[in-house]
């Protein structure tokens, strides 16, 4: 008989965390009123349950199904229930064994226990000890189960701790002694997909460029047919290249860039734009996004699916803490595999880690460039120190030459055209004497005052087949500090081809450093100083505007008059000069303001040499 009543026990772990999905209890008895009975309990309790009469039913079912406990009894047609509980366990060591028999015998019971059953009820079975004991038992699994899982899981963690930090300690070493960013892009691809590393099948690039309005596709690694991946990974393989001498290689080599994943990533252009594109969420929200069979929680573009011949891959963006930079796309292209969220966790730390790797590249690619333009600079002032000395001299003697004329010139004349008065109405010979002396030397001043209108030196150009745009260059370098510290913007509008013209390169120099400082001068608390360059027909057009004051009223022929200035100290001298030069190199000059009134623009025109 069986007692009906039972009492619930507590337990540590609920009902239906006690067996998995699919597993079962298996109850083998070949005595059918037993079995039925038991059946009906348990199914009550809630747990599902088979039935076998004999060992080689058991034995049939073991192969094919998930089972969690068995309730045993010890004497089956075929086989003795004790003997057969350590086959059970040898074939699966997580399958819990309760034996039931009819004798009350506490040598069968340790026998039953010592073979390795988890415990031993005898007939007839009260249903309370039964639940109990079926819930510690199964209690017992479940905990054995989840700590082997947590062990796991543990020992998962710690490996990808130490892998992480070993891959960080490699990845830095090659980011450290690396300054070209191909090189950079290269070994993150690398760490990317090397084994040693996060075991991706491909990886692409994609960064913004210069101007930030567009995402574009830089580099890429990885088999471009999926027949290729094993015969490349068994090469290196077989070949023993570690991590390290992966990233050896492209610092020496580079990575072959005419591969088909190469292709595919060139094709990669996004604007900014298309703000929608799944690949500018990414980078906008700065968070992963994993695409699994073509769908995630915003649309994915046809086009993008075609272009990688693949539907389930993740997007990490790359960031810096002042802006974004672009995004890593990875798959597993060969082997189809599921990307789980520890990978997609370990590419995330590694992409914060690259783009360090990447913002640290870019400064210093950018101080490279303030140190080049410093250099060129300095080489520069010391070249062409005669150059802005002679400009200087210009200012400063056309100003003496100013208050000369001023003070001078006038009393001068006087002088002289009264000593010639009175020489016509003398006869004496000694008072004449003194009137020519006094004739004389004031012809000497006023020669004098002349020479300074026109004290730059009448030197007729020695023409050569010149390059005009390092002239460009060198006369706005010439300016550098002074447009800093006035906080002048400039934009320089340059064709790609480098014009030829016939001219004295120093004259022309000359000139443009003339001009560029008048207009510098017109700016002094900042403003916007664009030169630009344009190829026409048969000739080439250089363009001089700024911000400033503009020319107002004054019409802009009497700025290039010599002694003209619309500043408070000064002389129009060195237009006079620009204007002469270039019409000794059969060029024009042209001065007007800008059509708001704000600033002035400087044209001037040479014949192009073909």
């Amino acid at each position: 008989m069986m007692e009906q009543k039972y009492a619930q026990p507590p337990l540590s772990i609920a009902d239906d965390e006690l067996l998995d999905k699919d597993e079962v209890i298996v109850i083998v008895d070949d005595y059918a009123d037993i079995v039925i009975l038991l059946q009906d309990f348990l199914q009550q309790q809630g747990f599902a349950s088979i039935t076998a009469a004999t060992a080689e039913e058991l034995r049939r079912y073991l192969r094919t199904g998930k089972v969690a406990l068995v309730l045993l009894d010890i004497g089956l047609p075929d086989a003795n229930g004790t003997e057969l509980i350590p086959e059970l366990k040898q074939d699966d060591p997580d399958l819990a064994v309760i034996m039931l028999t009819a004798v009350t015998d506490l040598q069968t019971a340790l026998a039953c226990l010592r073979f390795g059953a988890d415990d031993y009820l005898t007939k007839p079975v009260h249903f309370t000890d039964l639940l109990t004991t079926l819930r510690k038992v199964l209690e017992k699994r479940r905990l054995k189960i989840n700590n082997r899982h947590y062990q796991r899981q543990i020992e998962e963690a710690r490996f990808r701790i130490q892998f992480n930090h070993e891959l960080a300690m490699k990845m830095n070493t090659a980011y450290l002694s690396t300054i070209e960013l191909d090189e950079i892009l290269q070994a993150i691809l690398v760490g990317i997909t090397a084994e040693e590393g996060l075991q991706y099948n491909r990886a692409f690039l994609a960064l913004f460029d210069a101007s930030g309005e567009i995402l574009e596709g830089r580099l890429a690694i990885g088999p471009g047919k999926r027949e290729d991946g094993g015969r490349i990974w068994q090469d290196i393989r077989n070949r023993e290249l570690r991590l390290h001498d992966l990233l050896e290689n492209i610092h020496s080599k580079g990575l072959e860039t005419d591969t088909e994943v190469n292709r595919i990533v060139r094709a990669l252009n996004v604007h900014v734009l298309d703000a929608d594109h799944i690949l500018l969420r990414a980078v906008r929200e700065r968070r992963s996004i994993h695409v699994l069979n073509g769908q995630c929680n915003y649309p994915v573009p046809v086009e993008l699916l075609g272009l990688l011949g693949e539907d389930t891959f993740v997007i990490v963006p790359l960031y810096s803490p002042s802006r974004s930079l672009g995004v890593i796309i990875a798959d597993h292209f060969v082997t189809r595999s599921a990307i789980t969220t520890e990978q997609i966790s370990a590419l995330e730390s590694f992409a914060g880690q690259a783009s360090l790797a990447i913002e640290h590249c870019h400064l210093y690619m950018a101080m490279q460039r303030k140190i080049q333009e410093l250099e060129a600079l300095t080489r520069e002032l010391d070249k062409n120190k005669d150059l802005l000395i002679e400009a200087e001299r210009y200012s400063t003697v056309g100003h003496m030459a100013a208050q000369l004329a001023h003070s001078i010139r006038n009393p001068i004349t006087a002088i002289g055209g009264t000593a010639r008065l009175l020489a016509r109405k003398t006869e004496d010979r000694d008072t004449l004497q003194f009137f020519n002396l006094m004739i004389s030397e004031s012809e000497k001043i006023e020669k004098t005052l002349e020479d300074l209108f026109t004290f730059v030196e009448q030197v007729k150009p020695v023409l050569e087949k010149t390059h005009l745009l390092p002239l460009v260059h060198r006369s706005l370098l010439l300016h550098f500090n002074t447009l800093h510290e006035q906080e002048i913007e400039q934009e320089v509008l340059l064709p790609e081809e480098d014009p030829l013209i016939n001219a004295d390169p120093r004259l022309i120099q000359q000139a443009l450093v003339h001009l560029i400082r008048n207009s510098v001068e017109a700016m002094p608390r900042g403003g916007l100083l664009t030169v630009a360059v344009r190829l026409e027909e048969g000739r080439v057009t250089i363009v001089i505007s700024d911000s400033g004051e503009g020319l107002g009223s004054i019409h802009p022929a009497r700025a290039t008059d010599p002694f003209f200035t619309t500043k408070m100290i000064g002389t129009g001298m060195g237009l006079t000069l620009v204007k002469r030069i270039v019409e000794d190199h059969h060029g024009t000059l042209r001065l007007e303001s800008r059509e708001n009134g704000h600033g002035t623009i400087a044209t001037v025109v040479f014949p192009r040499v073909v």
